[in-house]
């Protein structure tokens, strides 16, 4: 391959020291990585505030010079180097350190340093974003239908709010907060290269900016009456709608099947995932006597406490569903006799409804 010529030198003594060392460097997604936990790390990762940004790199640079240097000055939990598909360096990288004390050491010591004669580098804080705007989202989308799209394809994403878009007509800006900067830039990689569709309208997705946060900010702060009936501001969020009392919505459904005498609902709920965020993936089934088929799939809920075990909401957003969904199949019965097809089931993702055709792999959302 052409690339393998390029800086072969440099590439070879990298490959010399990291088999003299032991050290395992892993490139993902156009970045190459020490660490992140390096080896013998016990407990909890840094916290924020403890990677700094390194700039201004001599491209043939690489980590075997790069390592040593910053941890002279503490010790090192990752370090990322931004590569080219040439396998030169981008010019820059990050270095997190085990705390803020060793990070505020590497960048006293270590900006304007010279790592070769004449290339001085720049150390500087790392300003951890972790804030994604989408423009350009259709009216249409809802704030759950969106979460559910979100948590299916990225991860650790903590909240989405939905604004009035201030640039584009008839659509609709989102903002998305992430658990860090890493899940943050990997959900904006996720998005640009079109691999999720949010709607049928151009989307532009970037970070956050901090003016567009103020605006937003100070418009949700203070909005009229007037604005927020007409939607004329593009600061106010759109709110989600009440989470019902479980015993409402498990009365509710018991109800709708007492009258159709359809026999009482049987749940079945099953977490097959967890996330560090506190959200919980539980398989859910319930069987109705009375339908021809059971309702089946996943749904998310926030876990209810350190020793929640989230069973409940998961029953109750199922019951929802179940609701939501004999009440769209049972409207006009005395036309439709049998409402349900012969062979289906329901992925929930947090208020979206999927349905699984037997024998398909990619299901059609709808709505």
């Amino acid at each position: 391959m052409w690339t393998n010529g390029i800086n072969q030198a440099n590439k070879m003594a990298l490959r010399a020291w990291t088999k003299e060392t032991g050290i395992s460097l892993v490139q993902i997604n156009g970045q190459r990585r020490y660490g992140g936990p390096p080896r013998g790390w016990v407990g909890d990762p840094p916290p924020a505030g403890t990677e700094v940004f390194i700039g201004k790199l001599p491209q043939d640079m690489y980590e075997n010079v790069l390592i040593p240097i910053f941890q002279s000055v503490g010790k090192l939990y990752e370090f990322r180097l931004m590569m080219t598909f040439s396998g030169l360096n981008r010019g820059f990288a990050y270095a997190k350190y085990s705390s803020r004390r060793d990070a505020k050491e590497a960048m006293a010591a270590l900006n304007n340093f010279e790592v070769r004669e004449g290339c001085a580098i720049v150390v500087c804080k790392s300003v951890e974003k972790c804030e994604l705007s989408v423009d350009g989202l259709a009216t249409s989308v809802s704030q759950q239908e969106l979460e559910a799209v979100l948590r299916q394809a990225t991860e650790g994403v903590l909240s989405v709010t939905l604004y009035t878009s201030p640039c584009q007509k008839q659509a609709q800006l989102a903002v998305l907060k992430y658990g860090s900067h890493q899940a943050a830039a990997k959900a904006k990689k996720t998005l640009v290269e079109g691999n999720v569709r949010l709607g049928r309208v151009e989307m532009r997705v970037d970070w956050l900016k901090p003016d567009l946060k103020q605006k937003l900010q100070s418009c949700k702060e203070k909005p009229s009456s007037s604005q927020v009936q007409r939607g004329n501001c593009p600061g106010v969020p759109k709110q989600p709608p009440l989470f019902p009392a479980p015993s409402n919505v498990l009365d509710c459904l018991n109800a709708l099947c007492r009258r159709r005498f359809l026999g009482t609902p049987l749940f079945l709920t099953k977490c097959v995932r967890a996330n560090p965020d506190g959200w919980l993936q539980f398989w859910c089934r319930v069987v109705i006597p009375g339908c021809p088929v059971p309702f089946s799939g996943f749904t998310w809920v926030r876990q209810d406490g350190p020793g929640g075990s989230g069973h409940e909401k998961a029953k109750v957003a199922a019951a929802l569903q179940v609701l939501w969904m004999l009440g769209e199949s049972w409207h006009g019965i005395a036309a439709h006799p049998l409402p349900f097809p012969k062979s289906w089931s329901i992925f929930w993702e947090r208020g979206a409804a999927v349905l699984l055709v037997p024998g398909g792999t990619q299901p059609d959302r709808q709505g």
